[in-house]
């Protein structure tokens, strides 16, 4: 996608940094009113809101300056009440709900976590919800941090199969060298491709910078991640009049290409060297049905065989035994073969819950 396709975009994940936000309530209130006016024209939209641990230092009397890990956490679980309710109040003129979602490291990386967190925001996005999602600062440690909420913005747009992952910040966009110590810098508008030549440019990562390149690397870094699930990235200076919509005009922040038809984030992991934990074979109408990218429904199910759990990799086997696909199942094995050959509507009836209508979801395959 590129920045002449703007209008086109329909999952949205707009990032929010904690220097933008100590503006205070003005801040919250031009970004809601900006993701508001896209949400009228049917763009989803997910915030990822850095902040609480900044909203909470005060709230608990701790000094200015660096904080222990410890100090950090606690912060954050004082300030995160206060960062989810300023953004429910700039929501609430234009009568949209927001909710909370808190993530560590484990979710993006534990495929069945993955899996939930997916289910669940995308849930909360078919309501017309807008998720306003954070890292669990109170429980993470150093080791499995982000360490930047650039990175999880993008491991969030692979979650929800974003289009488009905004950087809003105090940083307009991705300058040649740092603004700040040459005069004759040059703001890129397009960025096709991030080379070593443009990794170069985002310099050290200094996190004192106000605008260019300071704090680049993981955005960089995040525009990257997006890139491996087809979705764009831009970055682009928080405090501009609808900072968002103005991305379509070329005057407003970097824009990072995604190379077109590339939608691979859902299934990335499958093309890794994984072994499949079972298989599933299927008869030639289910077959065809994957081959077309539809979901594997149970109906279409003849055998299940080894030993999975949900989230696990599995084989689909077609009728004359060949492996036609890998994907994610959504049930265990032992639902799975108490399932296979039934009717999605049987699935509650027979297992006393239902999670989801496919047994392997279209997202969730990829075809060998």
């Amino acid at each position: 996608m590129t920045r002449a396709a703007f209008t086109s975009v329909r999952s949205l994940v707009v990032k929010v940094g904690s220097a933008l936000l100590q503006e205070g309530p003005a801040a919250f209130q031009r970004i809601a009113d900006d993701i508001a006016a896209l949400h009228a024209q049917g763009v989803r939209t997910t915030i990822v809101s850095s902040g609480a641990v900044a909203l909470g230092r005060p709230k608990l009397g701790l000094r200015k300056g660096g904080l222990t890990l410890e100090q950090k956490q606690a912060a954050a679980a004082a300030g995160q009440t206060l960062l989810v309710d300023a953004w429910a109040r700039a929501f609430e003129p234009h009568k949209l709900q927001t909710a909370q979602a808190l993530i560590t490291l484990d979710v993006t990386e534990i495929r069945r976590r993955w899996l939930n967190a997916r289910s669940t925001l995308n849930t909360l996005l078919d309501l017309g919800a807008v998720p306003v999602v954070n890292e669990n600062d109170t429980v993470a440690t150093e080791e499995i941090r982000y360490g930047d909420n650039d990175r999880l913005a993008a491991r969030v747009a692979q979650l929800v199969g974003a289009d488009l992952l905004v950087l809003l910040s105090d940083i307009d966009g991705l300058y040649t060298v740092d603004p700040r110590n040459d005069p004759g810098a040059r703001k890129l508008s397009e960025v096709p491709e991030i080379t070593d030549e443009i990794l170069a440019m985002a310099g050290d990562g200094n996190a004192e910078a106000g605008v260019g390149t300071g704090g680049m690397v993981t955005k960089l870094a995040a525009a990257g991640i997006a890139a491996q699930s087809g979705c764009a990235t831009a970055i682009t200076h928080g405090a501009h009049d609808k900072p968002i919509q103005s991305l379509a005009d070329a005057g407003h922040g970097s824009w990072f290409s995604a190379p077109e038809g590339m939608r691979i984030g859902r299934t990335s992991w499958l093309a890794g060297a994984i072994d499949p934990k079972g298989s599933i074979q299927v008869d030639d109408g289910a077959g065809k049905a994957v081959r077309d990218g539809k979901s594997l429904l149970p109906v279409g199910v003849t055998a299940v065989s080894g030993q999975f759990e949900r989230g696990d990799p599995v084989m689909i086997v077609s009728a004359q035994g060949q492996v036609i696909a890998r994907g994610i199942s959504a049930y265990d094995a032992n639902d799975a073969r108490l399932i296979g050959g039934q009717k999605t509507d049987r699935i509650e009836e027979i297992l006393g819950y239902k999670r989801a209508a496919a047994l392997v979801h279209a997202d969730d395959i990829l075809l060998s």
